[in-house]
């Protein structure tokens, strides 16, 4: 219940209070917007067992990365590395923050949209003070985070319990099966994956699971459990969310609003309204706060791989708290906070999530063609990683084909690394001068930082061992 606790705590988020707009903008009707979500829901559910088996198998921290870079080597690993750096944390940060800044702003330009700069310098604003917090004290950026989830719980709760009060009363005529499916346009099938990418930035954060495999007591058993609970929860919490949404508003409505659950709360909570606001504000700020803390884990990984410069790696001598890659990660947030705008922006990082997941699930199907004497504590069907990755192809193909600009310029960024790689990692004998140069910026760097090198783990750096497979099959029912 620990481990299911988690992972509610990481996928449900802003999210929920964002993709409704784009899941039924894409989807054209109401009815088909709900199936999304509970299909979206099915599809991370897949995802999860997937790297269950993984995150037991390759037991090392830094989740996606770690294991491609174990499986296919250092290459494939650099480019997961270099888009999650690059585009993933940094533009799923900017949504966050730039939903922050809509929902807090929101009362107060009631009937127009929050002007540019304002959204922006406010979610600089946030983003500078949660990267400062997160450089001070792990403890209080912890705290934080605990104390902020109650505000997701809190508004879901209330948008849900109102949702359902509505519907008691009779007001549930847009969601009768002849109205819900009286389609505004025919969606092609392309715009219906692009639907699929919206419902899925709320559903991310499913393979944080992967970064607790190793202090779960009874992991094969565990872990299943685990994704077997919260993952139908989520999609039920977030399917009753949609429900309350559209019991208030009609689908003209929801899309022209820019604030969703303000909408909603103006609509139902008359005086109240005011709490819906400050909910979600609350949420997002823990949102942030929760990716920030993330983001220096991967970076860490990657610095120790060498695939990242030594200075990622280091920690402030006293306060323990990975300075140089939180400052990394604010600077490439605030970059695109001012280049991007929200549902682009949510294809954009959703594309190359789902890119990055499809190649790590397909690693585990190599890897099991390639070492297939080694130990799994955790087994799945081989229909589950199938399954997954026939969706997983559709659903890219056809989003590339409908948006060739948002999702390919994604694509070309992760190709950027190819070079990068070669010329910073694998290029070994470089010139004296270029060694110079960077350890005179390192150095420089840890006296403005107060930064060191962390002692390792050396259970971490141990390698894998390959051991007969004699674990029975909880997943599929083998032995």
């Amino acid at each position: 219940y620990v481990v299911s606790g988690f992972s509610l705590r990481n996928i449900i988020g802003s999210g929920i209070f964002i993709s409704p707009k784009g899941v039924l903008e894409h989807s054209g009707s109401v009815g088909l917007a709900l199936i999304v979500w509970v299909l979206g829901g099915c599809i991370a559910a897949l995802g999860s067992l997937c790297y269950a088996e993984l995150g037991v198998t390759i037991p090392k921290s830094g989740g996606d990365y770690s294991y491609v870079t174990e499986i296919f080597g250092g290459l494939v690993g650099f480019l997961l590395l270099w888009s999650a750096v690059l585009i993933m944390y940094p533009t799923t940060l900017a949504v966050i923050a730039l939903t922050f800044s809509n929902y807090v702003l929101q009362p107060v330009f009631p009937d127009c949209v929050p002007p540019y700069m304002a959204t922006r310098l406010l979610s600089t604003v946030c983003l500078l003070f949660l990267t400062w917090v997160n450089c001070s004290s792990v403890r209080l950026a912890t705290r934080i985070q605990d104390v902020f989830t109650v505000g997701k719980l809190a508004a879901l709760g209330l948008i849900i319990v109102v949702g359902l009060v509505q519907i008691c009363k009779g007001n549930y005529e847009g969601l009768t099966p002849h109205v819900a499916f009286e389609f505004s346009r025919t969606p092609s099938v392309g715009q219906v994956a692009l639907a699929f990418l919206q419902a899925s930035f709320a559903f991310s954060g499913w393979n944080f699971l992967n970064y607790v495999t190793e202090e779960v007591v009874e992991p094969r058993r565990n872990l299943p459990r685990a994704i077997y609970i919260s993952i139908p929860l989520v999609t039920f919490v977030y399917t009753l969310t949609n429900i309350a949404y559209f019991s208030a508003m009609s689908p003209e409505e929801l899309l022209s609003s820019n604030a969703v659950a303000v909408t909603f709360g103006e609509k139902l909570l008359g005086m109240f309204s005011v709490i819906m606001p400050i909910s979600v504000a609350l949420s997002t700020f823990g949102g942030i706060n929760g990716y920030l803390f993330t983001s220096s884990r991967l970076c860490f990984s990657g610095a120790r791989e060498g695939h990242l410069p030594s200075l990622l790696a280091m920690i402030h001598f006293k306060n323990c708290t990975p300075i140089p890659a939180l400052l990394c990660c604010c600077t490439a947030t605030i970059v695109i906070l001012c280049i991007g705008e929200t549902h682009n922006l949510i294809n954009y990082v959703s594309f190359i999530n789902y890119l990055s997941y499809g190649v790590t699930i397909a690693g585990l199907l190599y890897y099991r063609w390639k070492k297939p004497k080694l130990y799994r504590p955790i087994k799945v069907n081989l229909l589950v990683p199938v399954t997954y990755l026939m969706f997983w192809a559709m659903l890219l193909g056809f989003s590339l084909y409908s948006e060739p600009v948002v999702c390919g310029v994604g694509l070309v960024i992760m190709l950027t690394g190819v070079p990068v790689y070669f010329l910073g990692v694998h290029w070994k004998s470089k010139p004296k001068c270029i060694y110079d140069f960077i350890e005179s910026a390192t150095y420089v760097a840890q006296r403005l930082c107060f930064v060191v090198f962390p002692q390792f783990d050396p259970i971490e750096i141990s390698p894998i061992e390959e051991w007969p497979d004699k674990s029975s099959n909880i997943l599929s029912g083998k032995s």
